[in-house]
């Protein structure tokens, strides 16, 4: 297990940044390559190691993939060529290439079983297994096919109208994916908004899909056609940074051609909510997806209660706002954050201890967390827990925290940001 001796910053974060490519979307577009026939192009691919994982499962089922760094080549005959795996397929760390997986493998005739790490191990699966049996999907696995490892043995699915009771993206996706391959129309119905990727990479890859408010509706059996897929760069990794800049004396910088989806940018609104300015321009709109700059600059936030429908819109960069929340003025509140518990670590706890490690004052609650506000942090030994953005919210306090910090596990962080710590020097070292 590697780590880091981190300093706070003698200088303020300065210049541009461009983070990696979107993680959800970069699944996605080796998920809809790989099952569409032909040829696809993805640009700006996350080369994180869950996205690779997504990539290696597909080649175990005999998809032709070519990755050269941020380029990867798909050529493939469709879902309906997909061979049986030879060995069980490793999911590592990735519960959104679990999650999406169980649905195309659940109609595809052949058996096939996944395992995952220590972590992903841990993370319910129930929640898309259930509709998926409703389907006629056949799995099975511990305690009646809640965890990993799972066996599937793909069967005809019959299509179903479902109604998630998680505001999960990685659940209704599954659910869809498994629409395309069965008989009928499938029909998800959410409570709220979750992101919406999948919806859009559908459309891109030439399927008929209906949205229509909160429901969305799939014809089973349509062909995907070989597109080329540009990746935005990933909101989620570019808000360590754009906070960093909000809590660092100084500091200006420019997030650029960073993706700004409205089912993805609550923490933009949150931030924004809590009283500070962000210049956000919106540059250009590919597949669906909107491509803008975030310009941030050093400010004081003030304390808010943030719940409600903009919780699934930035379910993952709730630990960097909690960070944000310690240097706002006043008192902020998490709520509706539950889901946060299913993470790669319980992000409610790892979070809450964490930030304890630094010297804040910080509650946790069965759905969030308070936090008291203009701190000052301490450096302190705090680990990662395997999970990237506790490692990458630890690196961020750093910079502002007296004294050294030890990160350790730091290589979690390559889950979603390979090049973490080059950008962050190079921000702060921008003359």
């Amino acid at each position: 297990m590697s780590e880091i001796t981190l300093q706070p910053t003698t200088t303020p974060l300065k210049g541009k940044c461009f983070v990696p490519g979107d993680k959800s979307i970069s699944h996605r577009a080796v998920f809809f390559g790989a099952l569409a026939q032909g040829k696809t192009e993805i640009t700006n691919f996350l080369t994180g190691d869950d996205c690779l994982t997504t990539i290696k499962a597909f080649e175990s089922m005999g998809v032709q993939i070519t990755q050269h760094d941020e380029h990867v080549e798909i050529d493939s005959e469709g879902y309906k060529h997909f061979k049986e795996p030879t060995q069980p397929i490793d999911l590592g760390n990735s519960g959104t290439t679990a999650r999406l997986l169980l649905g195309v493998l659940s109609g595809l005739p052949f058996h096939t079983t996944l395992f995952g790490d220590q972590s992903l191990t841990k993370r319910p699966m129930d929640r898309v297994t259930i509709p998926l049996r409703e389907m006629g999907a056949n799995i099975d696995g511990r305690e009646e096919g809640k965890y990993l490892p799972l066996a599937v043995r793909g069967q005809a699915l019959s299509a179903i109208t479902f109604k998630p009771e998680v505001k999960s993206a990685q659940v209704k996706s599954g659910v869809l994916l498994a629409g395309l391959l069965a008989n009928g129309t499938t029909t998800v119905v959410e409570s709220t908004k979750t992101r919406d990727h999948t919806e859009n990479m559908l459309q891109a890859f030439g399927a008929e899909v209906t949205v229509d408010g909160l429901a969305i509706h799939i014809e089973g059996k349509q062909t995907l056609k070989g597109t080329t897929i540009q990746v935005p760069r990933d909101i989620s990794s570019a808000a360590f940074f754009i906070v960093a800049a909000l809590i660092v004396k100084g500091s200006k910088i420019t997030v650029k051609d960073v993706g700004l989806n409205p089912t993805r940018t609550g923490i933009l609104d949150a931030i924004k909510l809590m009283g500070a300015t962000l210049d956000i321009k919106e540059t250009t709109n590919i597949g669906g997806e909107i491509i803008g700059d975030v310009t941030v600059s050093y400010q004081t936030p003030k304390g808010a209660v943030i719940e409600g429908d903009i919780i699934p819109r930035m379910i993952d960069e709730i630990p960097i706002l909690a960070l944000l929340a310690s240097q706002a003025e006043g008192q902020t509140v998490i709520k509706d954050a539950e889901e946060l518990r299913f993470k790669e670590t319980d992000r409610i706890d790892s979070v809450v201890h964490t930030l304890r490690l630094f010297g804040c004052h910080v509650q946790p609650t069965p759905d969030g967390m308070i936090i008291e506000g203009s701190q000052t942090l301490t450096g302190a030994t705090a680990d990662s827990h395997g999970d990237h953005r506790i490692g990458m919210m630890i690196a961020i306090a750093s910079l502002i925290a007296t004294g050294e910090t030890t990160l350790t596990d730091k290589e979690a962080i390559n889950v979603s940001y390979p090049s973490f710590f080059d950008h962050l020097t190079a921000l702060t070292n921008d003359k």
